[in-house]
């Protein structure tokens, strides 16, 4: 079972972990096997425990851009009320822009959901999937250098003169997050430097895409809460609010961090710590 020490942890850990590009499910299946916690984290109880501290998650994200999706929303439904996107309209066409990149990872992640929870319970192989993530973020950055993307001044601006089939293949890139040790954060991150747009552009696309995605798997998963009165519903709650929290600390710092700074960093503190857990937690002794 969960206490709340290990509950406010591990929701203070997904709430920094899953908008830093460091991918929050490799932490939370990697950080309880190193503290040697006996937690089975393929039980629906730990799911839904994730599950809540991810919606947490997405409710800061919501609050922050609060006014941007406003401004999509309206977008959206002038878009739908006129038969089509007016030429300049910026967030009706950034409105059409996530639905699509929205699609892929939301489609693929509920057909084949059992089959990526199994994951949950390998740490070395997730250990494995967070130096891939290193790789991915490092990878992004070289592609960026030898391209000279341009710094594009206003985000929202940048982010809808991409076209239809480029937010397909950035929201595409998000399957990958479905994988623990992949961030979802880091691959939208990538799939935005590789369509060229700066880093601050990007960033902004992957927090944008990742709320959508993050509430539909909690409106999926969190009813389970309700009808399964035998789980910890307090540190469910204490583990929810801690997430929130770091999730504000983390988005405040993000948006400032990328109008400067780049990938590079979390690129070798994934490939390090991959293979420092990967030593650590492997069965055979090297």
């Amino acid at each position: 079972m969960l206490t709340y020490a290990q509950a406010i942890l591990l929701g203070a850990l997904q709430g920094i972990t899953e908008l830093f590009p460091i991918s929050s499910l490799g932490h939370t299946v990697i950080i309880p096997a190193l503290l040697g916690w006996q937690l089975d984290q393929t039980s629906p109880f730990f799911v839904v425990f994730l599950v809540a501290t991810h919606f947490a998650t997405a409710v800061v994200l919501l609050a922050f851009f609060w006014n941007d999706w406003y401004k999509v929303a309206l977008g959206f439904f002038r878009s739908v009320r006129g038969g089509r996107i007016a030429a300049g309209d910026t967030y009706a066409r950034l409105a059409w822009l996530l639905i699509l990149g929205t699609i892929p990872a939301g489609l693929i992640g509920l057909v084949f959901q059992k089959k990526f929870e199994a994951l949950f319970a390998a740490p070395t192989t997730v250990a494995l999937f967070l130096i891939a993530n290193g790789a991915l973020l490092y990878g992004a950055e070289i592609l960026r250098r030898r391209r000279s993307i341009p710094e594009h001044g206003n985000p929202d601006k940048a982010i809808a003169k991409l076209s239809f089939l480029q937010a397909i293949g950035v929201g595409t890139m998000q399957v990958l997050a479905l994988f623990p040790g992949f961030s979802r954060t880091g691959a939208a991150l990538a799939g935005g430097l590789a369509v060229r747009l700066d880093h601050i552009s990007a960033a902004r696309l992957s927090f944008l895409l990742a709320t959508p995605i993050i509430f539909a798997a909690a409106l999926l998963k969190l009813p389970k809460l309700l009808h399964a009165p035998s789980y910890q519903v307090g540190p469910i709650l204490v583990g929810a609010f801690a997430a929130a929290i770091a999730a504000f600390v983390s988005i405040t710092f993000l948006t400032k961090y990328f109008r400067k700074n780049t990938l590079t960093p979390f690129a070798v503190y994934c490939a390090l710590a991959g293979v420092l857990f990967f030593l650590v937690l492997s069965p055979i002794n090297i």
